[in-house]
């Protein structure tokens, strides 16, 4: 490899072993802090998810850290001994002027997105707050790991039951992958809120041809 190649390697490894901690580390806050069960626990409990559905999916949540303190989750990622560049890059954390980091997802329930094969590439967000200015979901931004226009949220639970089906169903959002995988219906997929591309119908296309879209919501 290049020596641009091999850059680019140790940074999307980097960053998956980044994003692997901090799946775990939301997963706790979620359901080990008292803000994590009352806040995050309560409006996922509110929307009918399970306990099976909420751990095949690794749902988590980003503690709603005051705005001049440092972030809870920047304080844990430099404790565990993960590097500021990783945590901006990622974009688990922004800098403020004053250059103290603080937690870019505080205050919102955490959806791991995932590749085909289970790794954590990257997240998406739901804030929990009624602030109309605050955008309801957010993702990570693009990097060398997490590309959206290739990603599928889901892929790697519905993949087996795509082949068997012979069919994918696409739908918008993560809790619509969430409600129909708790309903029963195992071979659903999100595109997360992006437009379909070519690379996401390619993927789809390894496991079959037949695509239904969802119109509407399966779930708020």
């Amino acid at each position: 490899m290049t020596a641009e190649e091999q850059a680019e390697q140790t940074e999307r490894e980097s960053l998956a072993n980044l994003a692997s901690w901090a799946q775990k580390w939301f997963t706790e806050q979620l359901n080990e802090t008292g803000e994590g069960k009352s806040v995050g626990l309560g409006y996922l409990r509110q929307r009918g998810f399970g306990d099976a559905t909420l751990t095949d999916f690794a749902i988590g949540y980003c503690p709603d850290t005051p705005w001049g303190e440092d972030g809870a989750l920047a304080k844990a990622a430099a404790k565990a001994g993960y590097q500021e560049k990783w945590l901006l890059s990622s974009g688990l954390c922004k800098k403020r002027e004053d250059g103290t980091l603080y937690d870019f997802y505080r205050g919102r329930v955490m959806f791991p997105i995932r590749d085909v094969t289970g790794r954590f590439i990257g997240f998406g967000s739901r804030t929990l707050k009624t602030d109309k200015k605050v955008p309801k979901y957010v993702n990570s931004p693009e990097s060398p790991l997490y590309d959206k226009s290739r990603a599928l949220y889901g892929i790697h639970l519905a993949r087996n039951a795509i082949v068997k089906a012979d069919r994918a169903i696409l739908v918008e959002g993560y809790t619509d992958v969430m409600a129909m995988r708790q309903a029963g219906v195992e071979n659903v997929v999100a595109s997360s809120g992006t437009a379909l591309t070519v690379e996401q119908v390619r993927l789809l296309r390894r496991f079959s041809k037949n695509i239904t879209m969802q119109i509407g919501r399966a779930h708020v």
